[in-house]
C-alpha cells in the first residue's frame, strides 16, 4: 500500500508538472493571460503528490514495510525513531524525494506571494521555469530515482541506514537545512529566466526575489555549518572541513550566491552590473545542480557520496542544459543588459563590491577546479588524481585575507566617490579595533603571518560592523538592528567570528596519541587527560565500548567505539570537552584487549572551535533580521509594473545622513 500510494504521489506530481507548463505555455504564447491563473491549480497537485509521496516513504520507514526496496536496504526494526525518519534522506533516492517535496513547497509560496500577479508575464515565466525543474526532478523518481521499488520477497529486517548517519542528532537537520537552501535558489533563478525571456531586465525581478535569494543562502549557510559540526563530532580525526569534494560542491553556490547578494545592491542603487548579477543567479543554480550530480552520482568517494547509479548522466545533462540556456538567453538580451551606471572612482562602495565580485568569483573559480579537474582527468586518461588540502589552503587563504578586508572597507565607503577625510573617520575605530586584536592575540602567543592577519582583519571588520549598528541604533532605536544593511552588518559579525576560529584552530592545533593504563594520566596542550576504566553498552541498534577519561580532574567524558550490527568494523565516537577557549577532544582509537588493560587515545587541543557553531548562529540571526524592512526603503516596483531605471546618489541610510567628522 505504502509503495503503491507513493508511486500516485509521484506519478500526479510528474504529470500536474507537465500540466503546469502546457498551461503557461498557452497562456503566454496566445496572449490570454487569465489562463496563468489555472497555472495555480496545477501547483497544488504538484504539493499535494510531493506530501502524498514522501507520507507514503515515511509511514513505510516508521512501519518497516520491508516490501519496499529502499525500507529494506535502509530502514531496520533497530534504528532509532529519530534516524528512523532521517533515514528517508540518507540515502540516493529518499534524497531525491525529500528534494521534490521542497522544490513543491518553494512552488506553492511563489504562486501564494504572487497570488494576485498571476496574470503577470514576469511571473508566468518564472512558474514555466519552476515547473521544468519539477519536471526534471519527478520524473527521475519515475524512472532511476524511483523510492517506491517493491520486493518479490520482503525480508524480515534490514541493516538500517549507514552507521556514520545515526549515531549524531545533526544527521536529523543538516541535509533538510542544506536542500532548503540549494531548492531555494531555484527561485532566483525562475525570476532571472523571466526576465530575460520577458525582456524586463532591469531592476523590478531583483526586487521581488531579493528575500528569496537571502532566505537560500542563510539555509544554505546553516546547512554548511551544521555539517562542519557533524563531522567534527562524528568522524573521530578532529577537523570540521577537509576540502572534501562533497564539501566544496555546497560551498561552491554559497560564494556565488554570496557574491550575488552584495552585487545586486550596485544594480539597484546604480543600475550597474546587470550581467554579471544575472550570471551569478544562474551560476549559483547551475551549481547546486553539479553538486547534486557530485553528491548522488557516485563518481566521488566520499563519507557523503551515495552509490553510483544511472541518476548522475541525467544530472549532469541537466546541469549541461541549464548553462546552455541561462548563456542563450543572456547572449540574445544583450544589448538590453547595457547598464547605465558607470563606476566614477574605485575608492567607492560599488568599486569596493566589485572588488568583492571579482574576490568571490576567483575563490569559486579556485574550489571549482580543485574539485572537478581530477574527475575531468580520470575521465580523459583513466588516472586516478588528488588535489589535496595543501593546494586549497594555499589558494585561498589570500582570497579570504582579501575578503576579510573588503567586508570592512565596503560598508565605510559611500557611493560614487570617497574623500581620503571620509575614509579617516569613518575606518578610524575599525582601524584601531583591528590593532587591537593583534595586539591581545601576540600577548596571548599567537605567532605567524597568516593568522595575525587574519586577527587584525577579522578585528577590522568587527570593528566596522558594531560602528555601522551603533550608528543605526542612535538614531532608530531598535530598528537599527533590522533592514538589509544593519541585519548584514550583523551577518559580517558571525563571519568574522567563524574566520578567527578557524584561523585560531587550524594554526595553533596540538595532538598527540597516547596508550595509557587505567588511572594513568597525559598532559596535552596544557590540559591533562585521565583514563579511568572502559565499560560496555549494549543499544538497541548498536554495541558500545566507552572509556571513561577525566580532564583536567573535573568532569568525565566518553569516547567510545561503536559496533552497528551492519558494519564490517567498529566506529570511534568521539567525545569533546568544549570551552569558549578551546576544545579538549577525545577520541577512542583501540579498546584493551583484556580487562584491566590500556587504550590507545588520540588527544587534539584547538582553540575557539566553539565561535564557529557561534558564528554560524550569528549568521542565521543577521539573516532574520536583513529580512525585515528598515525604516528608510525605498520604494519597491511590483513585478507587474514597468521596469524603471534605479534611483541615482542616494544618500547612505546611515553614513550619508551625518556630517564627516562625527564618529
Amino acid at each position: 500500500m505504502n509503495a503503491a500510494l507513493g508511486r500516485a504521489g509521484i506519478v500526479l506530481a510528474f504529470v500536474s508538472s507537465l500540466g503546469g507548463i502546457a498551461t503557461v505555455v498557452v497562456a503566454l504564447s496566445t496572449g490570454r493571460r487569465a489562463l496563468l491563473r489555472q497555472a495555480a491549480s496545477f501547483v497544488a497537485l504538484v504539493a499535494g503528490g510531493a506530501v502524498v509521496a514522501f507520507a507514503a516513504m515515511e509511514r513505510g520507514l516508521v512501519t518497516r514495510d520491508f516490501s519496499m526496496e529502499y525500507v529494506a536496504s535502509h530502514g531496520s526494526t533497530r534504528t532509532p525513531a529519530l534516524y528512523n525518519v532521517a533515514t528517508l534522506w540518507s540515502a540516493l533516492e529518499g534524497s531525491i524525494l525529500l528534494w521534490g517535496l521542497i522544490l513543491a513547497g518553494y512552488l506553492v509560496a511563489v504562486t501564494f506571494k504572487f497570488r494576485r500577479r498571476l496574470t503577470d508575464p514576469l511571473v508566468g515565466w518564472a512558474l514555466l521555469t519552476m515547473f521544468a525543474v519539477c519536471t526534471f526532478f519527478f520524473g527521475l523518481m519515475l524512472g532511476p530515482a524511483n523510492p517506491f521499488r517493491t520486493l518479490a520477497t520482503a525480508p524480515l529486517d534490514g541493516p538500517g541506514p549507514n552507521p556514520l548517519l545515526q549515531n549524531n542528532v545533526l544527521m536529523a537537520f543538516h541535509p533538510p537545512m542544506l536542500y532548503l537552501g540549494y531548492v531555494g535558489f531555484t527561485v532566483p533563478f525562475a525570476f532571472a529566466v523571466a526576465a530575460l525571456a520577458t525582456g524586463r531586465v532591469g531592476e523590478g525581478w531583483l526586487v521581488e526575489t531579493r528575500r528569496w535569494t537571502l532566505f537560500a543562502w542563510a539555509f544554505l549557510s546553516v546547512g554548511i555549518v551544521l555539517g562542519a559540526w557533524w563531522s567534527y563530532e562524528v568522524l573521530g580525526w578532529g577537523g570540521y572541513w577537509a576540502w572534501d569534494p562533497v564539501e566544496n560542491a555546497s560551498f561552491l553556490p554559497w560564494l556565488t550566491g554570496t557574491a550575488f547578494l552584495h552585487s545586486v545592491m550596485v544594480q539597484e542603487r546604480r543600475g550597474m552590473l546587470r550581467v554579471w548579477n544575472l550570471s551569478l543567479v544562474c551560476a549559483t543554480f547551475s551549481l547546486t545542480i553539479l553538486g547534486t550530480f557530485l553528491t548522488r552520482s557516485g563518481v566521488l568517494d566520499s563519507v557523503h557520496a551515495f552509490s553510483d547509479s544511472t541518476v548522475g548522466p541525467l544530472l549532469l545533462g541537466f546541469f549541461a542544459l541549464v548553462v546552455l540556456v541561462a548563456v542563450g538567453l543572456i547572449g540574445w538580451r544583450g544589448d538590453r543588459l547595457r547598464s547605465p551606471g558607470r563606476i566614477d572612482s574605485p575608492v567607492s562602495r560599488e568599486g569596493a563590491f566589485l572588488a568583492n565580485n571579482v574576490a568571490f568569483a576567483a575563490f569559486a573559480f579556485v574550489v571549482l577546479l580543485g574539485t572537478v579537474f581530477p574527475l575531468i582527468v580520470e575521465s580523459v586518461n583513466g588516472e586516478r588524481l588528488s588535489v589535496g588540502v595543501p593546494y586549497f589552503n594555499r589558494m585561498t587563504m589570500p582570497l579570504g585575507l582579501l575578503l576579510l578586508f573588503l567586508m570592512a572597507v565596503a560598508p565605510a565607503l559611500p557611493w560614487r566617490k570617497a574623500s581620503a577625510e571620509t575614509l579617516a573617520t569613518r575606518l578610524q575605530w575599525p582601524a584601531w579595533a583591528g590593532t587591537g586584536a593583534v595586539v591581545l592575540a601576540v600577548a596571548l602567543g599567537a605567532r605567524g603571518l597568516a593568522p595575525l592577519l587574519a586577527f587584525g582583519l577579522g578585528g577590522f571588520g568587527a570593528g566596522a560592523a558594531v560602528r555601522q549598528v551603533a550608528l543605526a541604533t542612535r538614531r532608530q532605536g531598535w530598528r537599527g538592528l533590522v533592514g538589509r544593511t544593519n541585519g548584514g552588518m550583523i551577518v559580517h559579525l558571525g563571519v568574522v567570528l567563524i574566520a578567527v576560529a578557524f584561523a585560531a584552530s587550524s594554526s595553533y592545533t596540538t595532538q598527540r596519541e597516547v596508550r595509557l593504563e587505567p588511572g594513568e594520566s597525559a598532559r596535552v596542550g596544557g590540559h591533562s587527560v585521565t583514563y579511568l576504566g572502559i565499560t560496555e553498552r549494549a543499544e538497541a541498534n548498536r554495541t558500545d565500548r566507552i572509556a571513561r577519561v577525566r580532564v583536567d580532574g573535573g568532569q568525565v567524558y566518553a569516547p567510545r567505539l561503536q559496533r552497528f550490527p551492519n558494519g564490517t568494523q567498529e566506529i570511534g565516537r568521539p567525545s569533546v570537552r568544549t570551552s569558549p577557549v578551546d576544545d579538549v577532544y577525545l577520541a577512542l582509537l583501540e579498546a584493551p584487549a583484556a580487562a584491566g588493560g590500556a587504550v590507545r587515545l588520540r588527544v587534539i587541543v584547538q582553540p575557539l572551535v566553539m565561535w564557529l557553531w557561534v558564528g554560524g548562529g550569528v549568521i542565521a540571526l543577521g539573516s532574520a533580521l536583513a529580512a525585515f524592512p528598515g525604516r528608510r526603503r525605498r520604494g519597491t516596483e511590483p513585478a507587474s509594473a514597468p521596469v524603471a531605471e534605479p534611483a541615482r546618489d542616494r544618500p547612505d541610510p546611515v553614513e550619508d545622513r551625518q556630517p564627516v567628522g562625527v564618529a
